[in-house]
């Protein structure tokens, strides 16, 4: 016996099958999408507050506190940040902005942590584990430091702590300076081991507070060499709340730089230190992937043509129209089918 629920189901079940031979998708997810707006000329690197940025639309994106591995991160004390992104067809600047009531911009101390911003984005082809990537899936890495940042107005160091510090002399530099020597001012260099390495961390005069890196999982971190640092940047904290800028060009000849085509998609994902909270290495807050997409820049306005016999644009018709009519066609057909099937077992009894 066919009643009118179990004709219902096999309607319903009818419709699936239809769907799904022509290929039509029953159910979708969507990501976050970040879109970088097109926009002429240069693009506002230092300028926080410059109007361009409200030529792209901010995108929320969730984060949360990163307990995969040591060390972990207990509670996230920085759960969003807003994103925003431009591009002029040959550069690339991101806008990222996140609340926090305290500006840690000092890392001079043992005790004393920095407020940061990193954004990664995948080296190959489908996006690694989101946590520094893995093998064989290397990421690209821009960090933002907030020290970094006061360094670039002012270098830091133990005298900028404790401002009453007495020095007799720093035998290895210049003695007229004092305690205004820097690394440049030692006359042996051999005193200063980390800058002779290439560590970014001892190098006196900075051109921007990013790093750029390279990761393929946890423990993997290693910083590009100073000539390959091709990132800039730029941050201020003001009424509770961090604005900081990345800018690179489209393309690059590093091979561990990630390198732009505006007609692709790319996984990127975040991650925010709060330097109060005590959160440094791992202990920090991460996003998932999102997507970013290149708006493609406005087609340039083709001359007036002449006037000619009018045409019939049969695209929608043949790609849209077409199968959509054929579809609902045959699930027509599918059930009205099942509605006679169910009509003559009914006349038999």
């Amino acid at each position: 016996m066919i009643t009118r629920s179990r004709l219902a189901t096999l309607a319903a079940i009818a419709l699936v099958g239809i769907l799904t031979l022509a290929r039509v998708p029953l159910a979708s997810s969507q990501g976050l999408t970040l879109v970088a707006a097109y926009v002429p000329g240069s693009l506002p690197t230092g300028a926080i507050d410059s109007p361009t940025w409200t030529e792209a639309a901010a995108v929320p994106v969730p984060l949360s506190a990163q307990q995969v591995t040591l060390p972990q991160l207990t509670d996230a004390s920085i759960q969003s940040v807003n994103v925003r992104a431009l591009h002029n067809g040959s550069q690339l600047a991101l806008f990222v902005e996140w609340a926090d009531d305290s500006q840690d911009s000092q890392m001079i101390r043992v005790q004393d942590f920095r407020d940061a911003v990193a954004v990664q984005f995948p080296l190959a082809e489908g996006p690694p584990f989101f946590c520094m990537g893995q093998a064989g899936g290397d990421v690209n890495i821009w960090h933002w430091k907030a020290d970094w940042q006061a360094d670039l107005a002012a270098r830091q160091d133990m005298e900028t702590i404790y401002p009453d510090m007495h020095v007799d002399s720093y035998p290895f530099a210049d003695s007229s300076l004092g305690l205004l020597a820097g690394p440049a001012d030692y006359v042996d260099p051999n005193y200063l081991p980390a800058l002779a390495a290439g560590n970014l961390f001892a190098i006196g005069n900075r051109s921007s507070p990013v790093e750029d890196l390279v990761a393929g999982g946890f423990g993997t971190m290693t910083s590009q060499t100073a000539e390959e640092q091709n990132v800039q940047g730029f941050g201020s904290w003001a009424d509770g709340l961090w604005q900081v800028i990345f800018l690179r060009e489209l393309a690059s000849p590093e091979s561990h730089d990630v390198v732009f085509s505006p007609s692709r998609v790319y996984p990127l994902a975040f991650a925010v230190w709060d330097g109060s909270n005590g959160e440094r290495d791992g202990r920090k807050s991460t996003s998932q992937w999102i997507s970013l997409q290149f708006e493609k820049p406005p087609a340039a306005t083709a001359p007036e043509a002449l006037p000619t016999s009018p045409t019939t644009n049969r695209e929608p018709f043949i790609f849209v129209i077409a199968p959509m009519a054929a579809t609902l066609a045959l699930i027509g057909l599918g059930v009205g089918g099942l509605y006679v099937l169910g009509s003559l077992m009914a006349r038999r009894r």
